[in-house]
C-alpha cells in the first residue's frame, strides 16, 4: 500500500514552495518566534512604569521605598528571568520533541504563554510585582521551547532547497515581534502608565490563533518516519507539505539517512558531546549559539532607550528612534531570508558578525568623541542600527538554522538542547550584567562585544562550510574528515552508508528498507 502511496504519477516538482508548506512556516513563525521577539522589546518602553510600580507597592507593604540601585536590580530580574525560563524551556526540548513531536510540542506549551500572559496582565490589579517577574519566567519557558522547536520543525518539512529560505521565517517573525512591541511601546498607543499591564499580556493573542490553526497540519514527515516508523503518516504529510509532486527521491533520501542511523537510538545530551563524530559539529554549536548573545545583541534590544538618552537623543524623539530601529530590523531579516539561498549561509554569518563587530567599536569611539564633536551622537544611533541590521541579515536566524542542519535525525534534538541552553545562559548574563557593566567602564563595554564578533566571524571562516542545497547526510560527510571519520561511501551514493565511528557512536545501519515492512 505505501508503495502505490508512494509511486503515484505526480509531477516532479521537487524544492517548489507549496502554500502549504508555506502556511504552516508562517502560521508556526507567528505564533511562537514572534513571541519571544516581542517579550525581549516589551520591558523597554514601561521600565519606568514598572518601576514606579514595584517602588509603590515596596511601600505600600513596609512603608518605605528603596534606593534605586535596588529598583535597577529588581527590574534586572525582571528582564533577565527571561532568559532563565528560556534556559529552562530549552533544556526540556529533547524530552518535548521525542515524546510530542514538534509540531505537538509547539501546539501543547501554548499553555505556557497563556499562563504568563494572564500573570503579567492581573499584576497590577493584585499588587504583586511577583506575579509580573513569574509571568516573564514562564513566558521565557515558553520562548525557550519554541525557539529551538520552529527552526527545528522548518528545518525538517522544508526541501532542501528551501530550507535557508523556509528556515529563516522565524527570525523575521522574532524581528517583526520586537517592531510590534516598539510600536505598541508609544506614548500614542500602549505606552501609558495605565496600560502596560495590557502591554505585556497581549502575547495571548498570537499564541490563540496558532492553537485554533496549528493542529490541522500533519507532523515533521522525518519525525514520522525515522521515530515513529510510521511510511503511511510520512508519506500523506509529505504530499501535504509538497502538493502534487513525485516524494519519492525525498523519501529515498530520508531512509538514506535512517540506514545510517538504524543502530543508534536518539542520543542524549552525554552522549552527544561524547561522539567524536560530530565533534565539530558541537564545537560549531557552541561557539555560534555563544557568540550570537555575546554580540552585544541583547543589550541594544533590552536597553535601547537607555543607550539613546546616553547618546543625547532627546527624551521625547526616542520613542520614534527605537520604532525605525525596529522597521529596520524587519528589512534587514527580510533581505537575509530573500538572500540566503542565492549567497549562502557563510556569508551572511561571516558579514554578519563582521559588521557587528565594527559597529560595537563605532559606538565605543563615538560615546567617547560626542563630548567633543556633537554630531558623534548620531554616528552612535547609526551604529546601534548598524548592529541590528547585521545581526537581523545573518546570526539571528542562521544559527538556528545552523544547529537543524549540522546534526542528523538522532542528533538534533540533543544539539538544539545544548545551543539552546548555552543562548538562554549567554543571554541571561547579558541581561543581568550589562547595567553594571555600562556603569563601571562606560561605552569601552562595546569593545567587548566588538572583540566576540570579530572571533566568531574568524571561526566560521575557517570551521563551518557552506551548507547551501545540501542533504542531511551530505553536511555530515563534508564533517567527517574533519571529525577523524572514515567515511567510506561518496555523496550522492543512495546505497547502504557505512561510517566507521573511532568510539562507537553512529555507527554502519541496516541496508533493510522500512517501505517493505
Amino acid at each position: 500500500m505505501a508503495d502505490e502511496l508512494l509511486l503515484q504519477p505526480y509531477g516532479k516538482c521537487s524544492g517548489r514552495l507549496t502554500s502549504s508548506l508555506l502556511a504552516v512556516a508562517l502560521l508556526s513563525s507567528f505564533g511562537s518566534s514572534m513571541l519571544f521577539g516581542y517579550n525581549l522589546a516589551v520591558v523597554n518602553s514601561p521600565a519606568n512604569y514598572i518601576k514606579d510600580f514595584y517602588n509603590r507597592t515596596i511601600v505600600s507593604r513596609g512603608g518605605t521605598g528603596v534606593s534605586e540601585e535596588t529598583l535597577t536590580l529588581m527590574y534586572s530580574i525582571t528582564v533577565s528571568v527571561f532568559a532563565i525560563g528560556g534556559l529552562l524551556g530549552s533544556l526540556l526540548v529533547g524530552m518535548l520533541v521525542s515524546k510530542y513531536g514538534r509540531k505537538g510540542t509547539l501546539v501543547n506549551s501554548t499553555v505556557l504563554v497563556f499562563l504568563g500572559g494572564t500573570l503579567m496582565g492581573c499584576s497590577k490589579i493584585c499588587s504583586s510585582p511577583e506575579m509580573i517577574i513569574v509571568g516573564r519566567f514562564i513566558t521565557g519557558i515558553h520562548s525557550g521551547i519554541s525557539l529551538s522547536v520552529v527552526p527545528m520543525f522548518l528545518g525538517e518539512i522544508a526541501p532542501k532547497n528551501l530550507r535557508g529560505f523556509i528556515g529563516l521565517m522565524p527570525s523575521i517573525f522574532i524581528c517583526v515581534g520586537v517592531f510590534i512591541s516598539q510600536i505598541l511601546g508609544l506614548h500614542e498607543m500602549l505606552g501609558k502608565e495605565e496600560d502596560w499591564p495590557l502591554f505585556m499580556s497581549l502575547v495571548v493573542v498570537p499564541t490563540f490563533i496558532q492553537l485554533t490553526l496549528l493542529p490541522w497540519f500533519p507532523e515533521s514527515p522525518r519525525y514520522l518516519l525515522m521515530e515513529k516508523r510510521d511510511i503511511h503518516a510520512t508519506i500523506a504529510a509529505l504530499k501535504w507539505y509538497r502538493g502534487r509532486c513525485n516524494i519519492q527521491s525525498e523519501i529515498e533520501e530520508m531512509q538514506e539517512e535512517q540506514r545510517s542511523l538504524s543502530l543508534v537510538d536518539t542520543v542524549s545530551v552525554k552522549q552527544l558531546l561524547q561522539d567524536v563524530t560530530v565533534r565539530w559539529q558541537v564545537v560549531s554549536v557552541v561557539v555560534i549559539n555563544i557568540g550570537m548573545q555575546l554580540s552585544g545583541i541583547d543589550a541594544i534590544w533590552f536597553y535601547t532607550n537607555a543607550i539613546f538618552e546616553n547618546a543625547g537623543i532627546p527624551i521625547p524623539q526616542i520613542q520614534y528612534t527605537t520604532v525605525a530601529t525596529g522597521a529596520i530590523e524587519v528589512i534587514a531579516g527580510l533581505i537575509g531570508c530573500f538572500t540566503i539561498e542565492r549567497v549562502g549561509r557563510r556569508p551572511l554569518m561571516i558579514g554578519g558578525f563582521g559588521f557587528m563587530g565594527v559597529c560595537c567599536a563605532g559606538i565605543t569611539l563615538s560615546l567617547i568623541l560626542q563630548v567633543h564633536v556633537s554630531f558623534m551622537r548620531y554616528v552612535s544611533v547609526v551604529c546601534v542600527v548598524g548592529i541590528i541590521a547585521g545581526f537581523c541579515i545573518g546570526p539571528a536566524g542562521v544559527t538556528f538554522l545552523m544547529t537543524a542542519e549540522l546534526f542528523r535525525q538522532s542528533h538534533r534534538p540533543a544539539a538544539y538542547m545544548v545551543g539552546g541552553s548555552l543562548n538562554w545562559v549567554s543571554n541571561f548574563t547579558v541581561g543581568f550584567v550589562f547595567p553594571f557593566l555600562q556603569m563601571t567602564v562606560g561605552a569601552f563595554c562595546y569593545l567587548l562585544f566588538s572583540g566576540i564578533c570579530a572571533l566568531v566571524a574568524v571561526y566560521v571562516f575557517l570551521i563551518i562550510p557552506e551548507t547551501r542545497n545540501k542533504t542531511f547526510v551530505e553536511i555530515s560527510q563534508m564533517f567527517a574528515a574533519r571529525n577523524g571519520v572514515l567515511d567510506s561511501q561518496p555523496v550522492g551514493d543512495t546505497g547502504q552508508l557505512k561510517m566507521v565511528a573511532l568510539n562507537g557512536y553512529g555507527t554502519v545501519g541496516s541496508r533493510s528498507s522500512v517501505l517493505g515492512d
